[in-house]
Parts: structure tokens; C-alpha cells; sequence
């Protein structure tokens, strides 16, 4: 372990300048993350000003070693520290305690005709996110609750419609307007999927009145069939409006927070008002860290940094750490001016209070829930080490599998578990490089090599941890693969086993005979559920890279298309898909591509669509 005269020597080069420092153990292990204006003064009173405090201390004597990136001002330190919270989870920090994505509503604007999907990535060009969510049911309701009111198409393609040209039973049930036989014009279309993102923006009762305006219309011209179905979905619309609870006659539109603290956790409850009216409320948990850091503020950061909704005001119960730069930059990214408001009285207090309420359940909820996750995790992990006889119950767990065609487009994947639970930043993708053809056992000994070999590795977390156990997706022959290349690394008394599929076989080094656990075990369960999900991780990486080589060889076949002009396609469209998806429009706006290549390219793909 470095000395701490070391460390302060370090101090010395740390520039005084804005940006975010990053404190390690002695396993490299990010303990803390911080932002400051001054780098050097802020790191330097770690060591000095606030060592008296007991938890400055305790973090202060597991510090072995630093980082710290300068940035170019307090704003881009203020989102450089919630990624980098995000992505290392730091015991000292307050962060979210699941290490998961939320989901989000879509709407695919850059479509000719959109559709809304659920999705947990928020990446893609021209697409308009909602969320997140704090979980999918809430999603799935909010998703059915749209479909009663809003006919708009659910097909997963770009294009709408099935490939043999005939509506599917949405449209003959009228829950579908029919763009793929242009039933419907463009614009009326469009116009209705405005009507989906008001209706999601809050602004519920503006629907309702475009609603009434359109049966009217309908009526008026006679047109009773119309009229009856325009009725149908303003009566669903109603009943929305009318469970929506009006908290204000202005109606404004703001973000209500209340929050509650419990021993090592948090619980926060946001309340989402717009127009005047409470139109959702979600839970969160947090990890409060060893500091006391104020956890209302973390919380903004980290949920805002992500959020796609960004309101004009966000209410708090009190004072708020460094409310004027989180003003600032959430005043970016909303492209106007957010404000902080700390509620003293009135009905934006009973709000409030509200929302510290529904945050005392949900971290009692989570509290009793977190306990019976942990002693079903322990049983079971205490029961896998009595049945594997370990020396005792495996706290990480990392399980590999191999996903391949005949040899192409040939992957590996490592995800991990850690007391039981999958931790899914620490997952990993292999893409095979050394092997030639359809052998799954040298795969196996190669992706078990290259992960051995980054052991220790200080620049990778997750990589640098000495699995407990591993498993390998695989009989006899994967094991023997994977024991090879634990010899060969040096790390021969890794605890290994292979996990059959067929028959739920555990084969064991030194036992001839496999091992036939109990199917209702919990030991058996926590294997199935480790190994399952590293075939899914393999499956999806492998479907990904199979479908970038499938778009990459057809556009090779383009004329005029070399690998300049295929990179640049790539990087504007962000996915080989949203290329062979891309409208005329949208591949002649590319920067750089001549109109002539976008007409080659579009003309390529979609006269072709039915022979990729």
C-alpha cells in the first residue's frame, strides 16, 4: 500500500483546475468519487482540513492510490461524476442500488410511420425517449393504456407491415390505422402519434379536446362509423384523466421530491405533476455510501443525467448541494431554465410530505424484500459449496459460453454473479480471434486465457477480481478446455465445474461420474440461472455481430461503396441495421455521402429486403 507521504507527493502534480478524481484501494477497487472546481484544493482536504471527520477518515485510510481527469468547466465534472458513479457503484458514494437499466417508451420519429416500443437503450438517431421507469409493469400499462386510446401500429420493422403485404388482425380489429396498405394518409398518421406524445408528456386533457373536436367532426359529416371509434377512445382517454389527481389549478409542471433514511440506505419517491395534475410516482433505493453526502442532490444528478424529461422546477424539502450548477446544467439539457424550489408550505408541502411518505414504504418494502433475497442467496450458495465441496460458499461466480454458426461471426461471453446476484457491470464479451472453424473447445480455452490474463488488471475492475468459481456452459470437453487454460495461466486450484444442458449434468475435475443434483434445489437453480444468462449475453452478442457482418459483406456488393464510405455509414446510423432501414432522406443527409451513393445504397437495400 502506498504511504501516505506518497500520496501527498502525488498531490503535488494535481493541477488546480475543474474536473473529477477518483480514490482506489489496495485491490484498485474505485472506493469514491468527486467532482471539484479546484482539484487540488478539494483532494488536498481530504488529507488535511477534514480528517477529523470519522467517515472522511475511514475513506482517507483505505485510499492506496488515485485518478483525476480535468475537464473544462463545473458542468462537465458534475456529468462526468454520475457516469463514472454509475459505472463503478463506489462504497463511499450515495448511487442506486440495483446496478440495472430502466426501461423507457419510444417513439420512433425517424420512421415514416412511427411506432412506440419499450426499450432500455436510449441511443438511436431520431428516436424520442420516456422514462425511465422505475420498473416494466409500469411500462406495459402505460404501453396497453396507449394502444386502447391510440390506433398505432405495433410491428417491429422500420416499415410498416408484415413482409407478404397483408394488414395483420390489428387492423381488421381497428386497433390499427393500417400504414403498411395505406389505409391511412402520412400526415394523419403522424398527427395521431403527436397526439401519443402529448398523452405522454402529461398533457392528457389536450388529447381529450383534439378527441372530442375529431367525433364531432365525424358526426357532423355523417361519418357514424368513425365517430363510434373516435367515442371508444375518448372514453378511454377520460377515464385516464379522471384518475389523475389535480394537485394545482395553475397547472404547472414540475417534479416533486420526498426521501427518508434508513441505517445504509435511502429511499426517494419522485411525484411527476404536469399540467396541474399528479400523473406518476416512482420509488428509488439508494446506497447511501460511508460519507454524508446529501443524498437529495446525488439523487438529481443521477436521475436527471439519464432522464429524457427534464421539468421547468423540481421541488425538494430543503436545501440542495450545489443547487446552482445542477440548475445550470440541468438548464442545458432541458434548453431552458430549470429552478430548485425548496417547498416551505402550501399544497407543493403537502406534496412533499407525500412523497417522503410513499419513500418511508418503499425503503421498508425494499428492506424486507433485500433480506429474503439475501438469505435465499445464502442458502443457496451454502448449499452449492456443500454439494461442490468448496471451502466455502462462492461469493463471485463467473460462467462462460460460447456462441457460434459453423464458425462465424464465433463469441464468448463471461457474466458474473456476486452473494447470489448477477452484477451485470461486471459482465464481459469475448469476439474469438485465434480460432478457425467450429471447435467450441479451443474457443473455450481461449476466452478462459484471455480473461486469466487480465487478472489484476488495474484499468478493468471487474476483470482484476479472482472469480470464486467458474463455470463452463458445457461437458467434459469444454471442462477439460478451461481446466488447460487455468495450468497454463498459473491459476490451477480455481474452483471449476462444467454445467450440461441436456441433462443438468455438474461435472466435476478428479470425479468420473457427473454429479446429478436435485432438480428442486436451490444449488441447482442458482447454477441454471448463472449459466442461462451467460448463454443469453453470448446469444445476443453473437446476433449482433452476425447481423453487422450481414449489412457490411451486402454493402460491400454496392458500387461506389468502399470501406471509407461503409465506415462513415456505420458511425452516422450507429448500428448496421438503422442502415439497411434508413430512408432515402436520412442516407442523403449523411455528411460526406454523395447523393448518388445514398440512391445506390437505399435502392440496394430495400429492393432487396425480402433477400438479406
Amino acid at each position: 500500500m502506498k504511504s501516505k507521504t506518497r500520496l501527498l507527493e502525488q498531490l503535488k502534480s494535481v493541477p488546480n483546475s475543474p474536473g473529477v478524481y477518483i480514490y482506489r484501494d489496495i485491490d484498485a477497487k474505485v472506493i469514491y468519487v468527486g467532482k471539484a472546481k479546484s482539484l487540488k484544493n478539494r483532494m488536498r482536504s481530504y488529507f488535511h482540513n477534514r480528517g477529523t471527520d470519522p467517515k472522511t477518515r475511514a475513506l482517507v485510510e483505505r485510499i492506496a492510490d488515485f485518478d483525476f481527469h480535468v475537464t473544462g468547466n463545473e458542468i462537465e465534472a458534475l456529468v462526468l461524476e454520475c457516469n463514472l458513479i454509475k459505472k463503478y457503484r463506489p462504497v463511499f458514494n450515495v448511487s442506486y442500488r440495483d446496478d440495472k437499466s430502466y426501461p423507457y417508451l419510444a417513439i420512433t420519429w425517424q420512421d415514416e410511420f412511427p411506432r412506440i416500443m419499450v426499450t432500455r437503450e436510449r441511443h438511436k438517431k431520431g428516436t424520442k425517449y420516456y422514462g425511465p421507469y422505475t420498473s416494466v409493469q409500469p411500462v406495459r400499462e402505460t404501453f396497453d393504456t396507449l394502444r386502447r386510446i391510440f390506433p398505432f401500429r405495433t410491428c417491429k420493422r422500420a416499415k410498416p407491415g408484415k413482409s407478404t403485404g397483408s394488414p395483420c388482425l390489428n387492423y381488421h380489429i381497428k386497433r390499427c390505422l393500417g400504414p403498411c396498405i395505406g389505409a391511412v394518409a402520412k400526415d394523419e398518421y403522424r398527427a395521431m402519434m403527436e397526439q401519443v406524445e402529448f398523452f405522454l408528456e402529461g398533457r392528457s386533457s389536450a388529447v381529450v379536446k383534439q378527441l372530442e373536436a375529431e367525433m364531432e367532426e365525424a358526426a357532423a359529416g355523417l361519418e357514424f362509423e368513425r365517430a363510434s371509434r373516435v367515442r371508444d377512445r375518448l372514453e378511454a382517454a377520460r377515464h385516464v384523466l379522471q384518475k389523475q389527481k389535480i394537485v394545482s389549478e395553475a397547472g404547472e409542471d414540475y417534479d416533486a421530491i420526498g426521501y427518508s433514511l434508513e441505517d445504509s440506505l435511502a429511499g426517494v419517491n419522485l411525484l411527476a405533476i404536469r399540467d396541474g395534475k399528479l400523473i406518476g410516482s416512482d420509488n428509488f433505493v439508494l446506497a447511501r455510501g460511508g460519507l454524508d453526502d446529501d443524498v437529495v442532490s446525488a439523487f438529481i444528478k443521477q436521475h436527471y443525467v439519464s432522464s429524457v424529461a427534464v421539468p421547468p422546477q423540481i421541488v425538494v424539502p430543503g436545501a440542495v448541494e450545489d443547487r446552482e450548477l445542477i440548475e445550470e446544467w440541468l438548464g442545458i439539457r432541458r434548453g431552458s431554465k430549470v429552478t430548485i424550489k425548496t417547498a416551505q408550505r402550501g399544497a407543493k408541502r403537502g406534496l412533499i410530505e407525500m412523497a417522503s411518505a410513499n419513500s418511508r414504504y418503499a425503503l421498508a418494502m425494499s428492506a424486507i424484500k433485500y433480506s429474503w433475497e439475501q438469505e435465499s442467496a445464502a442458502l443457496a450458495l451454502t448449499s452449492l459449496a456443500s454439494a461442490l465441496g468448496l471451502a466455502g460458499p462462492p461469493e463471485r461466480i463467473e460462467c462462460f459460453d460460447i456462441s457460434t454458426i459453423h464458425g462465424h461471426n464465433s463469441v464468448g461471453s463471461m457474466t458474473v454473479f456476486v452473494n447470489g446476484r448477477a452484477s451485470k457491470g461486471d459482465y464481459r464479451k469475448f469476439k474469438i480471434k485465434y480460432v478457425d472453424g467450429l471447435n467450441d473447445f479451443a474457443m473455450m480455452h481461449e476466452v478462459i486465457s484471455r480473461r486469466l490474463g487480465h487478472l489484476g488488471d488495474d484499468c478493468d475492475p471487474s476483470f482484476a477480481t479472482m472469480p470464486d468459481l467458474i463455470i463452463v456452459d458445457g461437458g467434459k470437453g469444454q471442462l477439460s478446455s478451461a481446466m488447460s487454460a487455468l495450468e497454463e495461466k498459473g491459476y490451477p486450484d480455481i474452483p471449476i465445474i462444467g454445467l450440461a444442458k441436456r441433462e443438468e449434468a455438474v461435472f466435476i475435475p478428479g470425479q468420473p461420474e457427473a454429479l446429478m443434483l436435485d432438480r428442486s434445489s436451490e444449488a441447482l437453480k442458482l447454477l441454471q440461472r448463472v449459466r442461462d444468462e451467460a448463454h443469453r449475453y453470448a446469444i445476443a452478442y453473437h446476433r449482433k455481430l452476425r447481423g453487422k457482418a450481414m449489412v457490411e459483406s451486402t454493402l460491400d456488393k454496392i458500387p461506389g461503396v468502399g470501406e471509407n464510405r461503409k465506415r462513415l455509414l456505420l458511425t452516422h446510423f450507429g448500428a448496421p441495421g438503422a442502415v439497411a432501414d434508413a430512408t432515402l432522406e436520412e442516407l442523403k443527409s449523411v455528411p460526406g455521402l454523395p447523393d448518388i451513393i445514398a440512391e445506390r445504397v437505399h435502392r440496394h437495400f430495400h429492393s432487396n429486403r425480402g433477400k438479406l
